[in-house]
Parts: C-alpha cells; structure tokens; sequence
C-alpha cells in the first residue's frame, strides 16, 4: 500500500487541537500516535482498543496539556504499512487525510 498525507486548514478550529482524521485509504488504521515535535519517542496510542477503518473518519484531541501546536503523526496501517508525518500544526489544522 501507498498512502499520502493531505491535511486543510480553517480558522474557525485555530487552537483547538482536535483534528478530524480522515482515513481514505482501502485499509484500516490500527494504531495511532501523535506526539510533540520534541519528544523523542510515541506517546501512547490514542486509538487505544479501537481501530479506523478504511473510508471512515475520528475526532482525536490531540491536546496533551502542554501547550504545544506541532506534532508529529504515526499512522501504523492493517497490512503492516506505517506512515510517518512531521511537523503538523495541530493549532490550525482542521482535517487530517490518509488518502491512497
């Protein structure tokens, strides 16, 4: 599989941080990650037991208390794929898309 990454933006969620992640691709998203640019490793996985599945969409806070608008996205795919986006400003994104 080979999924890109679109993201859109509006002002009307601008610090809001909940991000609506559209999975457009033909698999299910099993699992998840969004953490500050800085760390170094994945915060927990916020899909938890649950998974997205393909053609579906969530509304994920991604507000850890911290304060932070730039995180980095993992998205790990059922057919073992993962992919990986740096640098998201979850401050003024709006929409999140996996597209294939």
């Amino acid at each position: 599989m080979t999924a890109c990454v679109s993201v859109s933006a509006t002002s009307a969620w601008a610090l809001d941080r909940r991000i609506v992640i559209n999975n457009n691709t033909s698999f299910d998203i099993v699992e998840f990650y969004a953490s500050n640019k800085g760390e170094n490793s994945w915060q927990e996985d916020i899909l938890g037991r649950n998974i997205l599945p393909a053609g579906n969409s969530v509304v994920i806070n991604i507000d850890d208390g911290s304060g932070y608008c730039k995180y980095d996205f993992r998205a790990i795919f059922a057919d073992g794929d993962e992919l990986v986006k740096y640098d998201n400003n979850v401050c003024e994104l709006s929409e999140f898309n996996y597209n294939d």
